[in-house]
């Protein structure tokens, strides 16, 4: 696989570096006494210099060995001064649509915190348009200095026949994909059903990938180690980000796959995975720290990949064994190592540095030999993208959404009224920081023949709406954990992103709908009447077209908002968001209904006599 990430091919200016090396020609920058972390070799090597030539590491001089023979009169000089200077740094999988701004924003955000490469599964918004979409995004992309990597969505929809998405990815569309520049592999495999019954169309994404001589992604969200994980990854899935528990990673090295230990904003997993490897008794060659999802305001306020860096190493993981977690493990998994992950001679010249190996505090980045960040800041510009009408028009909702939307019937399945003041269903619930769902039987109130939500119980009404192709189809269920009194909505509803709202009242309900309708998407935080925060995310249903800051200021005000209606939990919207996705156990809401996920079949939300 030719890697188009970098300045230009090596076999194109190798000999421009061979005469580097040697001093007979001169370099673009050196960079002078550095404590460069080598990933090759697990060491940290005092006062070394890096040569710079054609965007690519040319010479490095080791002490006693220095780079003075290749600065000319043209050369850059940049004294490290002793700061640590370590490749750039990489996440493995992310969805770059969750924090809420273009791909550019994005950029401007993460680069100034070291990261150079990201690679990105863009399936939320390929959920709404498709794999043009997707093409549109990559163009956004290629107006800064971010190596953005794509892996092509493979689960559009996630789970067939269980929800109803703005577009559909085919095994034709995987295949062109492959063609692409851009793209590196295959996105996240969530159908492991599909991979487990040898359906068709599933593996047949995959094997295009294969046959391509790209990787293919993985999410195996079951706690199953054995005879499953063994048929996923024989199929050709190689690396699996949703690992809860230090046994599954575990399994999963020893099965050769890639195992993406995740710290999101709200997917909270390294402090329970971290044990699995901080001893130093395993072998972390194919570990990975990835990010899967951040909230522009977790951006801002802490980092991307440095922020995860300084926590793996306060769970015990050794700093430089972090760092090669999120560099040369992550360019050799995806089967670019040859270019990329270290700063040897030959790879691109993307490195960070740093001032220590603890709070990982980046001071300058370069990507390409250019230096692209420094102090805290992007040294590029981004945003003002004209996205195509059809990317910011997609709320397409013919589902009455006025009060009386938000009535559940209190009937059975033949439409006989209940009897008597409560009735049993089935109800989600969500913890913090746990992309996993319960699934809980509980008693509701009947009142004036409707079902209702119950604030005493933290039960909270769920309706899931469809929002791109004007259908008018929509379901209904319960969910306790948010802890809130009023009503939530968003667009932001993984993987359909169809239009979510939950709350304990129809008025508050029907509120927060009609107001993300006339946003175009985004989030919004209802009470008693009143708006308390918005997002507004109209591209898509799933982003902004402002500047990243801006939109963390919104996204802190509306968590404030979720704080003042009563929720405790870290980044609620993307909990709140999964609870629509179905494909992660064990019970969700599509706007097909509720979805049993360990068994896969639609489910009443009335539980029958047994």
């Amino acid at each position: 696989m030719r890697n188009t990430f970098c300045k230009m091919p090596l076999w194109e200016c190798n000999r421009t570096l061979i005469k580097v090396a040697q001093g007979q020609q001169p370099a673009d920058l050196v960079i002078r006494h550095a404590r460069l972390v080598s990933v090759t070799t697990h060491e940290v090597l005092e006062d070394t210099d890096v040569a710079i030539a054609c965007g690519r590491v040319a010479y490095l001089g080791i002490a006693p060995h220095t780079a003075e023979h290749c600065i000319g009169e043209g050369t850059t000089v940049i004294d490290a001064a002793g700061s640590f200077v370590a490749p750039g740094f990489m996440d493995g999988h992310v969805h770059v649509e969750s924090s809420m701004v273009g791909v550019d924003e994005y950029a401007r955000a993460v680069v100034p915190h070291g990261t150079t490469g990201i690679y990105w599964d863009p399936h939320e918004l390929c959920n709404v348009t498709g794999l043009e979409g997707v093409a549109e995004v990559i163009k956004v992309a290629e107006s800064v200095p971010l190596k953005a990597m794509v892996t092509t969505p493979s689960c559009v929809p996630a789970v067939p026949g269980f929800e109803d998405t703005g577009a559909k990815v085919t095994v034709d569309g995987v295949r062109a994909s492959m063609g692409w520049d851009a793209v590196v592999g295959l996105g996240e495999m969530m159908n492991y059903p599909g991979i487990l019954s040898c359906q068709d169309d599933v593996v047949q994404e995959v094997n295009e990938t294969l046959r391509s001589g790209r990787s293919v992604t993985g999410h195996y969200s079951v706690c199953e180690t054995d005879r499953g994980l063994n048929a996923y990854v024989a199929s050709g899935v190689s690396s699996c980000h949703e690992s809860v528990r230090a046994e599954d990673v575990l399994a999963k090295l020893r099965l050769g796959m890639c195992a993406q230990i995740r710290e999101g904003s709200a997917w909270q997993n390294l402090h329970d995975l971290a044990p699995a490897v901080a001893d130093g008794s395993i072998d972390t060659r194919l570990c990975n720290l990835v990010s899967d999802d951040n909230h522009p305001n977790t951006l801002v306020t802490e980092g991307h990949l440095d922020r995860i860096l300084r926590m793996a190493v306060r769970e015990g993981i050794d700093p430089v064994t972090a760092i090669q977690m999120v560099t040369i493990n992550v360019a050799t998994y995806f089967q670019m190592g040859a270019d990329m992950g270290s700063i040897t001679p030959g790879k691109c010249a993307d490195l960070v540095f740093i001032e220590d190996l603890k709070d990982f505090r980046v001071t300058r980045t370069v990507i390409d030999g250019e230096v692209v960040a420094e102090d805290g800041a992007a040294l590029f510009e981004a945003g003002g993208h004209p996205y195509p009408a059809w990317m910011c028009d997609t709320m397409h909702v013919a589902a009455d959404i006025s009060e009386k939307a938000f009535v559940i019937p209190a009937t059975d399945e033949d439409g006989h009224a209940l009897k008597g003041d409560t009735a049993l269903v089935r109800a989600m619930v969500v913890s913090p920081g746990s992309t996993i769902t319960e699934q809980v039987r509980v008693e509701v109130p009947v009142k004036d023949g409707a079902l209702t939500a119950d604030p005493a119980q933290d039960l909270l009404k769920a309706f899931v709406f469809e929002r791109h192709h004007a259908t008018g189809s929509f379901a209904y269920g319960f969910v306790r954990g948010f802890g809130i009194h009023g009503a939530l909505a968003q667009t932001v509803a993984h993987d359909a992103h169809n239009l979510l709202v939950v709350g304990d009242n129809d008025a508050d309900m029907a509120l927060a709908a009609r107001t993300l309708v006339e946003a175009g998407g985004g989030e919004v935080a209802v009470q008693d009447g009143k708006v308390l925060g918005l997002v507004r995310l109209p591209i898509c249903g799933l982003m902004s077209p402002e500047r990243v800051e801006r939109v963390a200021a919104d996204v802190d005000a509306i968590e404030g908002a979720w704080a003042d209606m009563g929720c405790t939990m870290p980044s609620p919207f993307m909990t709140m968001g999964l609870l629509s996705l179905a494909c992660i156990p064990s019970l969700r809401l599509t706007n097909r209904g509720y979805v049993n996920t360990d068994s896969f079949r639609l489910e009443p939300v009335l539980v029958r006599d047994e």
